[in-house]
This record gives structure tokens, C-alpha cells and sequence, in this order.
């Protein structure tokens, strides 16, 4: 952690870890060793809470997995935060998802900074599945996003939070289709 790695990153367990989003929505996952075994943790159940992961008193994380993706899959990430640069985010998202003459396939949507752990948003992930991008808006404007649960701090209320997400997806995924 005190290197500035990924991993140390991850195991920092903070809800507003820029990179947790991204990996969330390549299926990554965490190989950790002790002495006994070594096993794999997908990130989805490493991080538990703010500060708080999945490891054993005698445990170290050993690697990062992250599967293969296709040629074709399209990503983006979209952060708001007070300044541009060397900020804790207000809310920040990552997308991953195929694209094909304008519709949206196989859509991974992660959120993070708008919870204790950052999640994926599968029932939003559902309801854009198939969807043309340019009708994205609406359904994105009707989602529940109920897996989200925004405090209130210095940087922004958990109102505000939820209503930025909305946009931050929006944004993401226009530049994954068009990037």
C-alpha cells in the first residue's frame, strides 16, 4: 500500500478507490497465499466495507486476475470530483459493454464512492442489454439503482450522488461506444 500499487490500492478498502469500478467490470479477482493454502477471492467479495477485506489474519494478497476480454469490448470511466486532477470522488463510474450498429450487449456497470464498496449495478446492466444507445438515457433515467446507498460528506450529499450517476453512466457509455 505505502508503494502506491493496485493492490495496495485495493486492500486499502476505500470507498472511493478510482480503480475498484474498472476492475469490478473485468471480472477481476484476487489470488491470496498463506503459508497453508492460496486461493481466489473475485473482487465483488474482496473488499467487505470501508477499510475492511476478505483476508486471513495470515493471509497476502499474491496476485491480480483479470480474465481475458474480447477485441471488440468497449470501456470507459467517468469521475466527478471537486478538482480535475488528485481528487477523492463525489461519485465515479466504469462501464464495459459491447457494441454493435448503435446497440449496447454484455453491459458491466460499476459505481463507485456512492456506497461503502463500490458494486456493479446488474439489474441496470439487465435493463440496458440490447438496448440502442441513443434510448440508454431513458432507461438509465427510470433505474431504481437501489444497490447504491450515498452518504452525506464535505463533498456532496447522498442526494446528489444518486442523481449524478445517472449522467456519469450516461457519459461512460457514450464514450465507450464512440472511443
Amino acid at each position: 500500500q505505502n508503494a502506491g500499487t493496485l493492490v495496495g490500492n485495493l486492500c486499502n478498502a476505500s470507498p472511493a478507490a478510482d480503480g475498484v469500478p474498472a476492475l469490478l467490470t473485468l471480472d477481476a479477482a484476487l489470488e491470496v497465499s498463506s503459508l497453508h493454502e492460496t486461493r481466489e477471492i473475485p473482487l465483488a467479495d474482496f473488499i467487505t466495507g470501508v477499510r475492511r477485506v476478505s483476508l486471513k489474519q495470515d493471509e497476502l494478497v499474491t496476485a491480480l486476475v483479470i480474465p481475458n476480454v474480447s477485441e471488440t469490448r468497449k470501456s470507459a470511466f467517468a469521475k466527478l470530483g471537486a478538482r480535475k486532477y488528485l481528487v477523492i470522488s463525489i461519485a465515479m463510474v466504469a462501464v464495459s459493454c459491447e457494441v454493435k450498429a448503435g446497440v449496447l450487449s454484455d453491459l458491466r456497470i460499476a459505481v463507485g464512492s456512492c456506497s461503502p464498496v463500490a458494486s456493479r449495478l446488474s439489474e441496470l446492466e439487465q435493463a440496458l442489454n440490447n438496448t440502442a444507445l441513443n434510448e440508454a438515457e431513458a432507461v438509465i433515467a427510470d433505474a431504481d439503482m437501489k444497490e447504491l446507498s450515498p452518504i452525506n460528506d464535505v463533498r456532496g450529499s447522498g442526494e446528489y450522488r444518486k442523481d449524478i450517476v445517472g449522467s456519469l453512466i450516461l457519459r461512460a457509455l457514450q464514450e465507450a461506444a464512440h472511443g
